[in-house]
């Protein structure tokens, strides 16, 4: 191969480079997250929705939201037919791209009957536990030993109370919302289990790319402003930076 072959050889991959960095941002993201009370609920408004507005609305980028099953909200990314999944965790599913920084964190609880020795994460292993199916808790939980997948919450409180499960595991918001259905709160109680940082799962697409560029470059400037503060204050949710 001649040299003005390996020149111009060079030159297109240079130019795809510059045309890659150059590439418009979107001028909106389609997000996709299971309906969590006063999280990501359907009508748009939540925790969640209202961070990741002020961190893409700043820069020019509307956010759209969709609400469908979490698994469900995991394959739409996968395949690319949303920009990206609420509430990741970090090398939770593959085919999809991993920012540098998460939005918030998920505090995990047990939820159990008020007669149930207090557990801790170092002794998840002496207790039956339960979680909603496709949150994969036993990869991110040490000494999970045994654990069964549920299709909804609304049966948790007679699953504990007949015996079935030891531990209900959810993130804070989920559980106390499990626990407010509940005509005796008194019966059962909710101990922190764990800390787990929560992200957005990006579709590995041109667009999902320089979305995650404009997520993580807005991120730490949001943090070191203590922008975001006020609206973990008006939800009442303890802030995760």
């Amino acid at each position: 191969m001649d040299v003005r072959r390996w020149l111009l050889i060079l030159l297109c991959a240079v130019a795809a480079l510059v045309q890659a960095e150059d590439a418009p941002v979107p001028g909106k993201i389609m997000l996709a997250s299971e309906e969590w009370n006063d999280y990501t609920n359907k009508d748009g408004s939540g925790l969640a929705w209202d961070v990741l507005r002020q961190v893409f609305e700043p820069a020019g980028v509307t956010v759209q939201t969709r609400s469908v099953p979490y698994t469900r909200s995991v394959g739409l990314a996968q395949r690319g037919e949303v920009d990206g999944w609420v509430g990741a965790y970090r090398d939770e599913a593959s085919g999809v791209l991993y920012p540098h920084w998460n939005f918030d964190a998920d505090h995990i609880y047990a939820l159990s009957l008020a007669t149930t020795p207090t557990p801790s994460i170092a002794t998840l292993g002496n207790y039956r536990l339960a979680w909603v199916r496709g949150y994969k808790y036993e990869e991110y939980l040490p000494n999970v030993q045994r654990f069964n997948q549920i299709e909804r919450r609304d049966g948790i409180l007679p699953m504990l109370q007949h015996a079935r499960a030891d531990l209900y595991i959810d993130a804070l918001t989920e559980a106390k919302f499990v626990l407010s259905q509940a005509d005796d709160t008194a019966q059962f109680k909710l101990t922190h289990i764990a800390e787990l940082p929560l992200y957005i799962g990006f579709a590995d697409t041109e667009r999902g790319r320089a979305l995650m560029a404009v997520y993580d470059q807005r991120m730490p400037a949001l943090v070191k402003s203590g922008e975001l503060k006020p609206i973990f204050e008006r939800w009442k949710q303890p802030y995760p930076f």
